[in-house]
């Protein structure tokens, strides 16, 4: 895997062990579209543009918008595009062959709340599916057919409950990969439109 060069942003999402379990395990043919909700600081999508040129990436976070173009420039990355906004709103009319997402998974209560936009990268509501199921009910409308999503989310958002979501939805869903931490495995799950 490449190296690249990666500033940092105290508002913005550090690639932790999460971002690299998708970024290792991406499934990308060249010249297939690409779209990654919550770039953070765009290590998946920099990953991704070595496999396509054909990247779209979002952000509910200006700053990680902004973060992640600095990256882009700083790796001489040009073939990914940046819209600002919350999930699919920056992509209305469009669809896709790549749908990337590590969700903000961890459970929160609301006391656990920071106000900062970092907060967008865990805060995933009482049951850690606050952003998750909204994500599912919008995710086939911009998925082209034979296309796939890969998703990170945690054993504490319910893996269940999301495999059952996507078989509901018509996707062949399966946890692609693993990883335990502490209390938790965090989990790729790849899931297939047909």
């Amino acid at each position: 895997m490449p190296d690249f060069i990666l500033n940092t942003d105290d508002n913005v999402y550090i690639p932790a062990e999460d971002s690299y379990l998708l970024a290792e395990n991406l499934e990308i043919k060249e010249g297939q579209s690409v779209l990654e909700i919550g770039t953070g600081s765009g290590i998946v999508a920099m990953y991704a543009s070595r496999l396509t040129d054909r990247i779209t990436v979002t952000d509910i976070n200006f700053d990680a918008c902004e973060l992640a173009r600095k990256n882009f420039e700083a790796n001489n990355i040009e073939n990914i595009e940046i819209l600002f906004g919350n999930l699919f709103e920056p992509v209305k009319n469009r669809k896709f062959d790549v749908i990337l997402f590590n969700t903000p998974y961890l459970p929160t209560e609301e006391d656990e709340v920071i106000d900062s936009n970092l907060n967008y990268a865990f805060d995933g509501g009482l049951n850690g599916r606050k952003v998750i199921d909204l994500f599912l009910n919008g995710v086939k409308d911009h998925l082209n057919d034979g296309g796939i999503v890969q998703l990170i989310q945690s054993s504490f958002s319910d893996n269940d409950m999301t495999l059952s979501m996507l078989d509901e939805l018509g996707f062949i869903a399966e946890i692609k990969a693993k990883e335990h931490f502490f209390f938790e495995d965090i989990t790729l799950i790849n899931a297939y439109k047909i």
